[in-house]
């Protein structure tokens, strides 16, 4: 078409090679699959037996957003994985760390605690109790 300007190759592969980063960098930071589960739970929920939970140990509950640890004296503590700097949640636990799939948190699944940057927050913590051999946490937990 006469008197307008055709894109230079440069200009057309430049804004082909920006898209995918684009949209990976969104998908990145979105905060997971399209309402999923809550951040936190919003009423008491039981994730499993009391049993699943060694000393020294830690579960993660995906499907609740919730890791639950059980300390040497046997007392429980429960953090949302709901990472405290993008918002995203943590699919990662190996022995008791924590780690968020989009910009690298790690956390101490034992206290909240931030162990790696870029997270400066700690992870919140949860009511959390044993009600006849399963752990429960949430509201009124």
């Amino acid at each position: 078409m006469p008197g307008r300007p055709s894109a230079s190759r440069r200009t057309v592969l430049r804004g082909a090679a920006t898209v995918p980063v684009a949209g990976f960098a969104l998908t990145a930071c979105s905060g997971g699959a399209g309402g999923a589960a809550p951040a936190t739970p919003t009423a008491p929920v039981e994730l499993g037996a009391e049993s699943e939970i060694a000393k020294g140990g830690a579960k993660l509950y995906r499907d609740h957003n919730v890791v639950v640890s059980r300390a040497q004296d046997g007392s429980l503590k429960a953090f949302s994985t709901i990472c405290t700097h993008a918002g995203c949640p943590i699919n990662k636990l190996e022995g008791t760390t924590l780690t968020c799939p989009c910009h690298g948190s790690a956390f101490d699944a034992a206290t909240g605690e931030v162990l790696h940057a870029p997270a400066t927050v700690p992870l919140d913590e949860l009511s959390v109790e044993v009600k006849g051999g399963k752990i429960v946490t949430g509201p009124d937990a």
